[in-house]
């Protein structure tokens, strides 16, 4: 094997492919990148079994062939690689190391052989259908953030895809909890889609998925089937296809949660509810997280106190037109996430009373949704 490469989409890839293998083995292959050059490309396939990432990058293929090798040191290798000239990579079979050069810098990696490269199985996908990468990126952005990091909540470490019909409108929802905060976003179910299996992808599939609709310019290709989904990307300089098991568990029933009937309607500015949270958060512990809202006729007063750092106080201009006055409490870290994720100028509250959780939206967007519980403290 022999080929020219250049630097940028070549360490692109390499980091990609880097956090998809596993660090810490006691099976050395799952620690490689598989590297297998065709006329004019360079194909670098990484797996740790369970997500498996195939991306392909343009070359100046002299000599085919395919190796692995350590991703990791070769991702270091190239990264410290000077930008001003291209990188050439030879296979010497003999000495079964591959060597990289740049310049006046060489090196020679230590390499496994292909065959001893997992085998990558896919089952049959059910359902294709395309989604436009910003769209895919709106859903993920909007609801990762509330995916559980308990192990032992393992159906709840990833965000739920499924398609349904509501008032006559067929609808592709994503949705993720850790069962304290809720996020919900939805748009138009794309062609295909409809009667799809309800999936669970896995949290670290959504990061890597994320990593690479940063490069896509096409429409996302999306297959799916009851135990794997199926990511193709294409880009400028490189396509990519990322392909996961899915998480193997039950998404608990969250449309009874989003049934709640708050009956008293709180709207805030955005950006200033966001900076006031920020503020008096300031003097929040991290053994009791809590911030307290007031709230009473067109009147919000925020407030935290630490037996540390003290006290704050700030009040701000909202939009409530009750007599009711009551206190709630909430996580002041999951405040802010939320507040980050609406895109519009204001924030629409719905409240029942000081106990009961708050729904929160962004204002006249029905198809973003939110569910925070309160601390009771």
């Amino acid at each position: 094997m022999k080929l020219i490469i250049e630097k940028s989409p070549f360490l692109k890839a390499l980091s990609h492919g880097q956090s998809v293998v596993e660090k810490r083995t006691t099976v050395p292959i799952l620690s490689h990148v598989l590297l297998t050059a065709i006329p004019n490309k360079l194909l670098l396939t990484s797996t740790d079994m369970d997500i498996a990432l195939i991306e392909t990058v343009s070359a100046n293929v002299e000599q085919p062939g395919t190796i692995s090798v350590p991703a990791h040191l070769l991702y270091e290798v190239v990264r410290k690689l000077s930008d001003s000239t291209g990188i050439t990579l030879h296979y010497n079979p003999e000495t079964s190391q591959l060597t990289v050069s740049s310049g006046r810098s060489r090196f020679e990696l230590p390499s496994l052989p292909a065959d001893d490269f997992p085998q990558l199985t896919h089952s049959d996908l059910t359902h294709h259908f395309t989604l436009p990468a910003p769209i895919l990126k709106h859903l993920i952005d909007t609801t990762r953030f509330a995916m559980s990091t308990e192990e032992t909540r393992y159906h709840l470490n990833g965000i739920h895809f499924h398609t349904l019909t509501v008032d006559g409108k067929n609808i592709l929802r994503a949705v993720a909890t850790d069962m304290h905060r809720l996020a919900c976003v939805e748009c138009e179910a794309p062609e295909g889609s409809l009667g799809m299996p309800e999936i669970i992808i896995g949290r670290k599939t959504i990061t890597e998925i994320r990593k690479l609709l940063d490069e896509a310019e096409q429409p996302v290709q999306i297959g799916i089937s009851g135990s794997r989904v199926e990511f193709a990307l294409e880009g400028t300089n490189t396509n990519a296809v990322l392909s996961s098991r899915l998480v193997d568990g039950t998404f608990p029933d969250y449309q009874a949660a989003m049934a709640i009937e708050n009956d008293k309607v709180l709207i805030v500015s955005t950006k200033a509810f966001a900076e006031a949270v920020d503020r008096v958060g300031t003097v929040v512990n991290d053994k009791v997280r809590a911030i307290k809202l007031k709230i009473s006729e067109n009147s919000a007063v925020l407030s935290a106190v630490s037996t540390d750092s003290g006290s704050a106080v700030e009040e701000l201009d909202v939009d409530f037109a009750y007599n009711d006055a009551f206190e709630i409490c909430f996580n002041v870290r999951y405040l802010i996430d939320i507040a980050q994720q609406i895109g519009t100028d204001e924030i629409e509250f719905l409240l029942a009373d000081g106990e009961s959780s708050v729904l929160l939206r962004p204002i006249n967007n029905i198809n973003t949704t939110f569910i925070l519980m309160p601390m009771r403290v």
